[in-house]
Formats: structure tokens, sequence, C-alpha cells
């Protein structure tokens, strides 16, 4: 009989390097940098998060008890983290019982090996595709092309990304970044046998997407969706979307294959009661999204005749594993958070590297691709990408608390690191304030830092290694006096017998309910005719009313 090792567990690996779009070519900082040059950018985004913004606030206020499906939310996505791998076998039976097919990929990579090969399958060489998070993470678009498969992406803003050879930047509107001029441009170029008169009125572009997309939807045989939710109870699958060219997608070709993270699950059916009113009011502004389409396996005669669910993982048991940064995997990808966030608002979504940018992206990314998988991994970058202001938070339909896991990861990346001139500047700083001596020296020391100040009184610039500092804030010149200077002096001690409780100085600040010339007087009697209980005379000047 062999022996068995048993050792201790091996850590869920995160989504492989150098594969999908989970990392960036740059750190946050310097990337961002180059976006905050971009003036037409930065209007094209203040003009759309703030529209957004404005219709959210108002739909949400029209709930009563909005808090209260916040909290139910959340409630859900928590009991689904903690009992997920039973979900997921009972979504696979049931899927499995309806007619479809269920694939489960490891990462990035296995998805993308798994579409292809279904692809392939069918002897189509184009796939018609809804508008999917997951499949971007991927990278499943370049991978099909490499493998002489042209994915055409049908929801407007995703053609216009693909057109232009762009990335998406937001979560729910990828061409945030682009105006309608812009646009304009793209379809001239790229849309074959475009009206060379088109304008740039939104319906116009609108028509001239669907003249060139009507085509694909009535001949292309596969298409390729994600999914925003699955249930485990029945194996209904459920995509939410505002053009129709989801419908179109997941009716009309006669192979379906779904790409779906396996956080996307919901144990119940009654369960999207919930749901359906979170996201579309958080996401568009909308009091339901005017496509929601629900299949469940295959039906005879009615819609895609073969079905396949490929279950990603790519990280996401690695997230589960963290006790704090599991809360990540409750995200609905609404995008409110990025909606809110001034730093998102600035410089834009491309300067986060990830399918995932603004404040949801600087958290999930980390968690699901690793923050030192190379030396100055650009995600390790992503926790410090917020002022923590917590607008986030506010703005979550379920209640992801984003400034306490941008904190944690702080705190787990500077463990990484080991030494650095942060830890040490903590350590000296820790070992001067622990002795009195000591301190009171590097008080009187600070004040030097008066002569770097400017005439507001702020210290814009410091030496290294105190530049990453001041490179995003300024700093108050120190005071002319220490706490104990002042405490010491003539001043101070004025300043405090001033400000004793219940006691009187130079004759005009008393005690309540004390006198002048330490007498006292009963309720409604005047003192010293200065002080009149409510209703008396003094000085003849104040009558009662008559």
């Amino acid at each position: 009989m062999s022996s068995t090792f048993l050792g201790m567990p091996a850590a869920p690996p995160r989504s492989p390097y150098g594969a999908g779009h989970l990392r960036g070519d740059e750190a946050f900082p310097k990337a961002a940098a180059t976006e905050l040059g971009n003036d037409q950018l930065r209007s094209n985004l203040h003009k759309a998060t703030h529209t957004i913004r404005a219709k959210r606030l108002a739909v949400t206020a029209e709930v009563p008890d909005w808090e209260e499906l916040r909290t139910a939310g959340a409630a859900i996505k928590a009991d689904v983290m903690n009992r997920l791998p039973d979900l997921l076998e009972q979504l696979e039976a049931k899927v499995t019982e309806a007619g479809g097919t269920v694939h489960w990929a490891r990462d990035a990579a296995e998805a993308n090996e798994i579409v292809t090969r279904l692809v392939a399958a069918t002897g189509s060489r184009e796939v018609i595709k809804v508008k999917s998070m997951a499949t971007q993470e991927i990278g499943l678009n370049e991978h099909l092309e490499s493998h002489g498969v042209t994915a055409h992406e049908t929801d407007l803003a995703e053609l216009i990304v693909q057109l232009a050879d762009d990335r998406p930047s937001h979560i729910l509107v990828p061409a945030i970044h682009r105006n309608r001029d812009e646009i304009r441009r793209i379809f001239l170029k790229e849309i074959p046998g475009v009206d060379p008169e088109l304008s740039s009125r939104p319906a116009e572009l609108a028509a001239a997407a669907r003249a060139y997309l009507r085509e694909k939807f009535m001949t292309v045989p596969v298409a390729v969706s994600g999914a925003n939710f699955g249930i485990a109870e029945t194996g209904t699958l459920a995509v939410v979307e505002s053009e129709g060219n989801g419908r179109m997608c997941l009716t009309l070709p006669r192979t379906l294959i779904t790409v779906m993270g396996i956080e996307k699950i919901l144990p119940r059916y009654a369960d999207l009661e919930v749901f359906f009113q979170l996201l579309p009011r958080s996401s568009t502004g909308e009091r339901m999204n005017p496509y929601t389409s629900l299949w469940t396996g295959v039906t005879p005669g009615d819609g895609p005749q073969e079905f396949h669910l490929v279950l990603l993982d790519n990280g996401r048991t690695a997230a589960l594993a963290d006790a704090v940064g599991r809360e990540a995997l409750h995200c609905i990808r609404c995008s409110a958070c990025l909606n809110v966030c001034p730093v998102y608002e600035r410089v834009g979504g491309h300067a986060y590297g990830s399918t995932y940018p603004g404040p949801i992206g600087a958290v999930l990314t980390p968690q699901l691709a690793g923050t030192h998988a190379v030396k100055d991994d650009p995600n390790s970058s992503l926790p410090y990408a917020s002022t923590l202001c917590g607008a986030c938070y506010d703005a979550c339909p379920v209640k992801i608390d984003i400034p306490s896991l941008l904190v944690e990861l702080r705190h787990q990346t500077t463990e990484r690191t080991g030494r650095s001139a942060e830890q040490l500047a903590m350590k000296a700083a820790a070992a001067v304030m622990g002795r009195p001596k000591p301190y009171t020296l590097a008080q009187k020391a600070a004040r030097l830092g008066r002569i770097a100040a400017g005439r507001d009184g702020t210290i814009s610039r410091l030496p290294p290694p105190l530049n990453g500092w001041s490179e995003s804030r300024d700093t108050p010149a120190p005071p002319r006096h220490t706490f104990r200077e002042w405490y010491a002096s003539e001043e101070g001690r004025r300043a405090l017998a001033d400000a004793a409780p219940g006691r009187a100085h130079d004759d005009t600040e008393q005690a309540p309910g004390r006198a002048h010339d330490d007498t006292e007087q009963a309720p409604g009697q005047a003192h010293d005719d200065t002080e009149q209980a409510p209703g008396r005379a003094h000085d003849d000047t104040e009558q009662e009313d008559s």
C-alpha cells in the first residue's frame, strides 16, 4: 500500500500572467498622467457620468424601500459566496437536464480554447456577440481571430470600440470616451457602404449601425454571450440590455455559447425580483431594462438548438479564498461606482489597464490577476487609484465596501513589498515619538520647513523620498511654535483660562445660571441691571409685550 502525503493545500491560482485583459502596460499614475492631458476625453467623461448619475439618483429616489433592496442584494450575494461550490453543481445539473452542455474553464486560456473548439465544430467562420465583460476579460475576440474566426460585436458601444480598434473604457458604456463627431468619423471610415452624408445625429448613427448589423443577425449561425445572472434552482440564464441586439443574438442563431463568471450565480429564481430592480436603476438610470431575456437549456423548435455554458474561474476562486477581498465578487457590473468616482471621471477607464476600470476594477482586478506577477507589476498601483472618498460605497447597489477593500489591498501590497523608504520612515518616526527629548528636537527642526513654504502657507514639493507624497497633495507649513511651547506661554495659559468651563473672567462671560459679583439670583430675577429673565425689563429699555 503506497503512502499518501497530506500537505498544506495550495492557494488557488490567479488569472495567468499574459492572458486576457486584466493587466495594463504601465502603472496607474503614469497612465493617468497621460490621460489627464486629453481635454476632449475629460469633457466627454464629465458630460456622460453626470448625466447617468442624475438619472440614477432620480429613479432610486422613487423607490421607498431602496435601502432595504440594497441590503437584500448584499445578503443574497454573501449567501452565494458562502456556498458557491454547491450552487454551481446545482446549476450544472439543471442546465444539463434542460438540454444544455456545461463546460468548466479554470482560466482564460481554457475558456478561449473551449469556445474556439465549439465554434469550429459548427463550421462557421463568424460569430455574433452580445456585450460581455467576461469575454472581454479573457480576450476571446483576439483568440478567435488568431484561429480565423471573426467576432462581430453587436452592442452599439462595443461596435464603436471594435471598429476603431480601440479598447472599452467603461463597464456599461464602453465608448463613453467618444463623442458623436468621433463616432461619425469612425462609421464613415469603417462601415462598408455607409452614406457619405451621414450626420452626427444619434438617430442617424444608430440607423447606420442597425443596417450594418442586420445582415449579420440573419446569416451568422453562432452567437456568443455573457450572462448577468445564472439561476441554480432552475438552470435559467438571464441577459439584460437596452438595444435589442442581445435578443437577436439569443434567439436567431442555431448555436449559443454563453461564458459566465462563476460568481454570477443566484440561488433562486425569486432572487431576480431583487436584482431586476437594483441593476437597471444603478446602471442606466432606468426603472427596468428594455430587453430582459431569460432562457433555460434548449427548447425544440424555438431559439438556439444547441446551448453551451462555459463557467469561468480565471482567478475567482483565489478571490473567494480571501476572507476580505471576496466581497469584490459581489459586483453585478452596474458601473454605478464609476459614475460617481472623481478619479475615474478625470482619467477614464484606459488608465486602469484592465477590462474592469474604476473603483470596482481597482479591487477586482488585483483579486483576479494578482499584484506581483512580475517586477513592478502595474496592478500593484491600482489600490492607490482612489481618494477613499466613499462615494462608490454609497452608490453600490449591493453595498460593496470598496474603500475598505482598497485599504486592505494596500496593506497586502505593503506587506509583500518588504523593506521600503516608507517603512523605514515609519520606524524612524516611531522611535522619535516614543522618546520625549528626540521628539522635542524633531519638532524644533521641523520649523526649517517654513523656508520652503509658499505665500499660501503650504509646501508643494518635498525632497526624495518624500516627493511621492507631494506629487498629489500639498503639505501645510510647520507652525512657528509647537503645542508644548504655546501651552507653556502666557498666551496659552490665558487662552486655557478663558476656555475653562464654569469660570468667570473680565466680568463679561458667565457660566449658565451665574450672576456677576459672585451673587446668585433666583430664576426670573435680574442682577446688576444687565441680565434679565425672559419677559423682564432692564434699564427701562426693554418692556413686556402689551
